[in-house]
């Protein structure tokens, strides 16, 4: 069974590797282009703290370079000079949305290209390579289940085939991506800890041998990802428990200090080749980034948070979170059935308090059984001791498992990482754990049924979406059909637009409006065009809505088509929930040089084709403008009013905004309406009010809605030009502060932005 199931994953992790296209897996077109640039000769650049200025790698240059290393020793004798033709992004994708109008592909492929030759054939190298150390890790997932469950094989059995059924670590693993090389070396570090307690070395050779190679494996998973650094602690405890459990020491001080001198000597021998092997990149670090992790320079070209995000915040996520554990493939934007995540999640819920059934029991009859020395700390250190030798295993899967959550908790305060792959350094663990908690406790023949099931289950999954899923949403499909409306507008005699479909009579704010394009290809062309579609308010002279992607749902660059090719094309424009209404909107459509900005002019010398008029109605409702802000779960906005929309310096304008208690307030409130403008990164307000309400918001009632008016007096040197009105609420703190109220999404989700862009106007000169 271990062999077929090694065999199915490596089945599985190649057919991953060669149906996804190049570059459209997670942070591949980051990784790679760090693997092409060693396998040029060069030494490892130097990451900036400017994202305008990193390289094609982007944050991946502040990443330990093993698995890049590793990639170029497999590559360099290719010649991937190629890499910036083949390396084509797509400059309109957006990575973690689910579009509902494609563009989805984080690249656009040449369908002329050769995938065996220059940069494609090493993509596919270093794929392929990938691929085997996944399946290291399915091996030695059902190592480490063996010695976890050394009474139920078959548990051990299924927790290896549910880690190599996982469809996100299918996917993962058929990727260019250094976690691929972190995760075995983890399971490998931890491994050897495990088996040193189990069966500690008897000779001080066996014990150099032992802690020499453990020290090696620890200096590889430091150089190949920074959490593998986390391993350096569970060395230095399972060094005490070896050393105590090795030379067997009654519980006294000095016993104690004896056992601690040889901790310290294994512990300092296995360091020895871990800083031999990584030490030298965590102090360049320090030399050139003022910090051993190079988090910095990291998360300067990454981006950040606009302020950290709170544990409730990060609970708010799960659902994101839980979805990229289990699959979502491309730049995380394409999705298995959202059934299939209600249903492992389930098991999930029910696998927590199954693991506590299962194990509890385990430990009190432990406890039971021993025999303890009578004086009470003697009683709890020797017990402590022999807890941790006799459930060592459990002990270094809970640790290792805690340590990369608590990592990833901290990483993702800061930066937007919920990402449940992030937790992928101890999913040999994890795997173990869920079906431990899942199935332990059950009767043995129940148990195998359901873990069948559940492998079954993520097998299918797994089988399923390379072909379902993954390679449907890169097919590009030519041809048109007839549009409903015909326009036939020629742009720089080198494309044809055709004619339009779409029912565009009337729209309100918070609908989609979905539009279908008909275009020819006229003349070949060497520019990548991409077309904009735009609802331009005619008050504000600004799209109020747009959609911009190369045709072919985003899938198609101009230059690879040919005369006589005929794209249809569809596009989905959000109307935001404040637009002001009502108001008569102009549909228009043209194409432009995404790297130059400029545009194809009509064969009759415009920039867009007008395609029709919109009516803007108003939201039904009460109150104008309405709609639904939700600030904290405490205030809900369900309306507001615009004096005007067009202002000239130092004039005056009202905002009139109209709240719904959700909850009875705890405190006094004060809403504020802003002008801002940004310049040279920081936000100047050109206009400001606060208005705390004379009666106070803690009289307030949930069944009634107020009125707040806040005036807004521009500056005589407001600049002109199209400025947001941004609103919040605060209540002041104890320590004069101010407490904005965060965001709080449709979804009930807690937001990490505290300010609502309500609308904007427009000054005049």
């Amino acid at each position: 069974i271990k062999q077929a199931i090694m065999g199915l994953f490596l089945l599985l992790g190649l057919t991953y590797a060669y149906v996804t296209p190049p570059f459209e897996a997670s942070d591949e077109l980051w990784h790679y282009p760090m693997i092409q640039y060693l396998a040029e000769g060069n030494p490892l650049p130097v990451q900036v703290f400017d994202p305008a200025l990193a390289g094609p790698w982007k944050q991946q240059a502040s990443q330990p370079p093993l698995y890049y290393y590793l990639g170029a020793a497999l590559t360099f004798w290719l010649d991937q000079s190629d890499m910036d033709a083949v390396r084509h992004l797509n400059p309109h994708v957006e990575p973690g949305v689910l579009t509902s109008d494609g563009n989805r592909n984080l690249a656009v492929h040449d369908p002329d290209a050769s995938p065996w030759q220059g940069a494609l054939l090493a993509v596919y190298i270093v794929r392929t390579a990938s691929v085997l150390l996944g399946l290291a890790t399915v091996y030695l997932t059902f190592r480490l289940g063996r010695l976890l469950l050394p009474d139920r094989p078959d548990l051990a059995l299924v927790g290896m085939a549910v880690l190599a059924f996982t469809p996100m670590f299918l996917f993962i693993s058929g990727a260019i991506n250094s976690d691929n090389l972190i995760i075995p070396l983890a399971a490998w570090a931890c491994l050897l800890m495990i088996q040193l307690v189990a069966t500690p070395p008897q000779t001080a050779a066996a014990r150099l041998r032992r802690y020499g190679g453990l020290g090696i494996v620890i200096g590889l998973a430091a150089l190949a990802k920074i959490p593998g650094t986390g391993l350096l602690p569970l060395a230095l405890g399972t060094a005490f428990i070896e050393s105590w459990h090795r030379l067997d020491r009654p519980v006294t001080l000095r016993e104690l200090l004896l056992v601690a001198r040889a901790t310290v000597a294994s512990f300092l021998w296995l360091l020895l080749p871990a800083l031999l092997i990584a030490g030298w990149w965590y102090w360049r670090n320090v030399q050139l980034y003022g910090d051993w992790r190079g988090w910095s320079a990291f998360i300067a070209v990454l981006g950040q948070r606009s302020q950290p995000a709170s544990l409730g915040q990060l609970w708010d996520e799960r659902w994101g979170f839980m979805a990229s554990y289990w699959g979502m493939f491309g730049g995380l934007n394409i999705a298995l059935p959202t059934w299939a995540y209600y249903l492992l999640n389930a098991l999930v819920v029910v696998a927590v308090p199954g693991f506590l059934v299962y194990f509890l029991p385990r430990i009190w009859r432990w406890w039971q059984a021993i025999r303890l020395p009578a004086q009470p700390l003697a009683k709890a250190i020797k017990g402590l001791l022999v807890g941790v030798t006799a459930f060592f295993p459990w002990v270094i899967a809970l640790l290792w498992c805690a340590a990369i959550i608590v990592g990833l908790i901290q990483w993702a305060t800061t930066t937007w990482s919920s990402q449940g792959r992030l937790v992928f350094y101890a999913l040999p663990f994890l795997q173990i754990l869920l079906v431990t908690g899942l199935l332990g406790w059950l009767p043995r023949p129940a148990g195998r049924s359901i873990g069948l099931g559940f492998a079954g289950l993520l097998f299918g999954l797994s089988c399923l979406a390379p072909w379902l899923w993954i390679r449907p949403t890169y097919q590009p499909n030519l041809g048109c059909g007839t549009p409903t409306h015909a326009v036939d507008q020629l742009y720089g005699d080198q494309i044809r637009l055709i004619g339009f479909d779409g029912d565009l009579a009337t729209a309100h704010p918070g609908e989609n409006l979905n539009l279908r394009l008909y275009w020819q290809v006229t003349a070949p062309m060497v520019t990548d065009w991409s077309v904009f579609v735009h609802l331009n308010d005619p008050v504000l002279q600004i799209p109020v809505a747009q959609r911009d992607m190369y045709l072919g749902q985003g899938l198609l660059a101009t230059s690879f088509l040919q005369p006589g090719d005929c794209v249809e094309n569809e596009y989905t424009l959000h109307i935001p929930e404040t637009a002001g209404a009502p108001a008569e909107l102009e549909l228009v459509t043209g194409l432009y040089d995404f790297d130059t900005f400029t545009r194809l002019s009509t064969n009759a010398g415009t920039e867009v084709a007008r395609l029709a008029s919109l009516q803007l109605e108003p939201r039904p409702g009460v109150y104008p403008n309405a709609t639904e802000v939700n600030f904290g779960d405490k205030f809900l906005l369900v309306g507001y009013e615009l004096s005007q929309r067009r202002a000239r310096p130092g004039e005056s304008l009202t905002l009139t905004t109209y709240w719904q208690p959700l909850a009875p307030p705890a405190g006094q409130y004060t809403f504020f309406a802003q002008v801002l403008a940004d310049f040279g990164g920081s936000n100047t307000r050109w206009a400001a009010f606060d208005n705390t309400p004379p009666e106070g918001t803690m009289s307030w009632s949930t069944d009634e809605v107020y009125r707040v008016e806040l005036p807004l007096q521009l500056a005589e040197g407001a600049p002109a030009g199209i400025l947001p009105i941004i609103i919040g609420a605060y209540t002041r703190t104890d320590e004069g502060g101010f407490a904005n109220l965060q965001l709080v999404t449709a979804d009930g989700r807690l937001s990490n932005e505290n300010l609502w862009s309500l609308t904007q106007i427009r000054i005049d000169e």
